[in-house]
């Protein structure tokens, strides 16, 4: 998979996460925002075991598989969604977008420290180059880093949390389907993360019923194409070229995020996001180790 097919299916992935950003910020504007987050996952959930029922992929996992699953769900679903949701109400839009372009290089560092993967130093320019590109985008417009809040340690604990849930998915991929893992995962994340729903946003369920009747086909959209089918490509992706190559992508996220917020919000474009959109190309084909393999592919063409 470590190949220019995988470079096109990541990058249609963070255009769809990346749309998937706007569409989140209306369903929360509209709805509790972590009841309807709770519910989001849960119907993504229940899609993935719907789509691995037609592929008879559904099966009982091992108690060693379901602790696996149960820590990835805690990491990857209930600390990342609950931690930025939360975050992002006590910090800046720049604060937090900057934390969160820091994935890719935690991700690497927690590879390097738990699965004993370094990453070579064309991927580690790859790494920073990206950061350098997400920091040219989230900080115009903005008057810049503000001074630290309890909503920039929430947005690092979120984007910690998931870098972390990168690993564990890296290393229960071996024994049970990954797209399985995913489906585990969103039940029983979403599942608890409804549960403090419950508790954080009494009424909200009473709530649901006032929204407009077209922000469910958004939430429909969201839940399946993004959070169920996104999921199931990303998950996959890391079992097969590893979580700090996966997450290389996540770069790409913040442009495609400005894309879909400019289209569906109004947002403005202006010549720095560009310059930031062209540190984070050559930072994804550098991260991702495409470019060592096109030049490993030309050595043995020579050869």
């Amino acid at each position: 998979m470590k190949n220019l097919w995988t470079l096109l299916f990541m990058t249609i992935l963070m255009a769809i996460w990346g749309f998937n950003v706007p569409t989140i910020k209306i369903l929360v504007t509209e709805f509790p925002p972590i009841t309807i987050t709770g519910l989001r996952i849960l119907t993504a959930g229940v899609v993935v075991f719907i789509i691995l029922g037609f592929m008879r992929k559904v099966r009982k996992p091992t108690s060693k598989e379901a602790l696996y699953i149960f820590f990835g769900g805690m990491f990857s679903i209930v600390g990342h969604h609950y931690f930025l949701s939360n975050g992002l109400i006590e910090t800046t839009a720049a604060n937090g977008g900057l934390i969160l372009g820091t994935g890719p290089i935690l991700t690497a560092i927690l590879s390097a420290a738990v699965l004993k993967t370094m990453p070579s130093l064309i991927q580690m320019i790859g790494f920073l180059l990206g950061i350098a590109g997400v920091i040219f985008i989230v900080l115009v417009g903005n008057e810049g880093i503000s001074g630290l809040s309890l909503g920039d340690l929430y947005v690092f604990l979120s984007i910690l949390s998931q870098a972390f849930s990168f690993i564990l998915i890296s290393k229960a991929a071996r024994t049970i389907d990954s797209r399985l893992l995913t489906g585990y995962m969103l039940l029983s994340g979403g599942a608890i993360l409804f549960l403090i729903s419950l508790w954080t946003e009494p009424g909200g369920i009473g709530q649901l019923s006032s929204a407009p009747a077209y922000t469910w086909w958004i939430f429909l959209a969201s839940a399946v194409l993004a959070t169920a089918i996104g999921q199931m490509g990303y998950n996959y992706a890391i079992s097969k070229i590893g979580p700090a190559e996966a997450s290389v992508f996540l770069n790409l996220n913040t442009f495609f995020a400005l894309v879909g917020s400019a289209l569906l919000l109004n947002e403005t474009i202006t010549v720095f996001h560009l310059i930031g959109l062209l540190l984070i190309i050559p930072g994804v084909l550098f991260g991702s180790g495409a470019v060592e393999e096109m030049l490993r592919r030309r050595r043995r063409k020579v050869n």
